[in-house]
């Protein structure tokens, strides 16, 4: 399983990665849907933050379901390549087509609680996001188009702003250490 290898070497940024970490790699050798939704206890999920070149602005979707400014991305739903899915996902959800990985490492490791919640007429009941996020860059100045079935609106925020937009305190931490990390790599990339 490709997911499982990447993530047996990725290193975890702080105590809760790690945690994470551990658990969802448990979690794999235990589950062998895990790839799909009919896991219902917990399934993988990749995710992207998408930034412009200068990473200073990220792209956010206001999701339906939780009614907030998010990152994009979604379920893995059988697919074991998740920065391809990320990929896929920003591209569906945003109407951009050119985007890259700023690598093919792992970004991020968190475990997401979802509460249970009706998606297209049909019940979902609470269950786990195991998710794999990846950074990508995209062009600032391509055309964006809603996912009509996912979001109400797609935008570029200054990465120092977003934060004021986001209503789901959940995902907090998660951005937060998310733009952390991207910080660093703005200072080691102008450190050379």
């Amino acid at each position: 399983m490709q997911t499982m290898d990447k993530l047996s070497i990725y290193r975890p940024k702080n105590e809760q990665e790690a945690i994470d970490k551990e658990a969802i790699l448990h979690f794999i050798k235990n589950n062998p849907d895990v790839l799909h939704r009919t896991c219902e206890l917990g399934h993988l999920t990749s995710s992207a933050i998408v930034v412009n070149e200068s990473m200073t602005k990220v792209l956010f979707a206001f999701h339906k379901i939780y009614q907030s400014w998010s990152w994009v991305g979604g379920h893995n739903d059988g697919e074991d390549d998740c920065l391809s899915v990320a990929v896929r996902e920003t591209k569906e959800e945003t109407g951009i087509q050119k985007v890259r990985p700023w690598s093919d490492d792992l970004f991020m490791v968190d475990i997401i609680y979802v509460h249970n919640h009706i998606k297209r007429g049909k019940y979902v009941p609470d269950h786990l996001h195991l998710n794999m996020t990846y950074l990508l860059i995209a062009d600032e100045k391509e055309p964006l188009t809603v996912k009509e079935d996912e979001n109400t609106g797609v935008k570029w925020f200054p990465i120092d702003d977003v934060l004021h937009h986001v209503s789901e305190e959940r995902m907090m931490a998660v951005y937060q250490k998310a733009f952390r990390q991207i910080e660093e790599i703005k200072q080691n990339r102008n450190s050379f």
